[in-house]
């Protein structure tokens, strides 16, 4: 039992790192490259700060799979994804496929160059996406992790 419990806490540091590193690159980086003056700034702070959390957040996005994957197998809990009414299990897969696959495949293979193109071309606008775009998968982690902890503990909506 105490496999289980070792697994949870991972699991929940994990998704503390990673979506506590996205609610500050939203409300507080982000904001920050975009109040700067050159956009020589704009682009190389963001750049910076982005490449060194990339490496947490895939650490972050990797253990939770593990983690995650370990908890449904060992609680036999694969039955849930056949019920809406565990309608956060499917939304924690849905969140941490959809960050997984911007982290692992599309920054390193397209997102970089092509937001170093477009910001180089017009940083205000780039940004201004960049910006809502976060601004999007933050709301949609927030709404998993509520239905998650509530769900964990007996309150279904459905």
């Amino acid at each position: 039992m105490h496999d289980l419990t070792l697994a949870r806490i991972i699991h929940i540091i994990a998704v503390v790192v990673w979506i506590g590193g996205v609610y500050m690159v939203t409300t507080v980086i982000i904001p920050a490259i975009k109040r700067m003056k050159t956009k020589e700034n704009k682009i190389d702070t963001f750049e910076r700060v982005e490449g060194r959390f990339s490496n947490h957040a895939k650490v972050a996005t990797l253990l939770t799979a593990i983690t995650g994957f370990y908890l449904v197998h060992k609680l036999n809990a694969w039955d849930r994804f056949e019920s809406i009414r565990f309608w956060w299990m499917h939304a924690m897969v849905f969140i941490w496929l959809i960050f997984s696959i911007v982290l692992f495949f599309l920054e390193p293979f397209l997102l970089h160059k092509l937001f170093k193109k477009f910001a180089e071309e017009n940083p205000e606008k780039t940004f201004n996406i960049m910006h809502r775009a976060h601004w999007v998968l933050l709301i949609l982690s927030f709404i998993t992790i509520i239905g998650a902890v509530a769900g964990s503990h007996g309150w279904y909506f459905f």
